[in-house]
């Protein structure tokens, strides 16, 4: 799930990106790569709650399109089930989620 909340003092949005727990599969770490952290699977790791919910808050500017993808446990690749939209990634052969700013 992605939620934004837009700040008037600048064109940067602040997106927080949720991973439930039955989405997360199981795992017991969760990173955000995506074009905004040049794919990083290390950069961005989301914080579980007790609940087994996974976050993590991003400044992002206004404006733009992001791709993105969560990475469980250094090696399974997850699409938002929630994304804005979804683009092929030419890489893989699969998809990549979109977030709109």
């Amino acid at each position: 799930m992605i939620t934004k909340k837009y700040l008037k003092s600048k064109p940067v949005a602040k997106v927080t990106f949720s991973l439930a727990k039955k989405e997360a599969q199981g795992a017991e770490k969760v990173a955000l790569a995506g074009d905004f952290n040049n794919w990083s699977t290390t950069d961005l790791e989301l914080k579980k709650n007790k609940s087994g919910k996974f976050s993590v808050t991003v400044d992002l500017e206004q404006g733009k399109s992001y791709e993105f993808r969560y990475v469980l446990d250094d090696q399974y690749w997850e699409n938002d089930p929630k994304a804005d939209a979804y683009t092929p990634n030419n890489s893989t052969g699969d998809e990549n989620s979109v977030v709109e700013v």
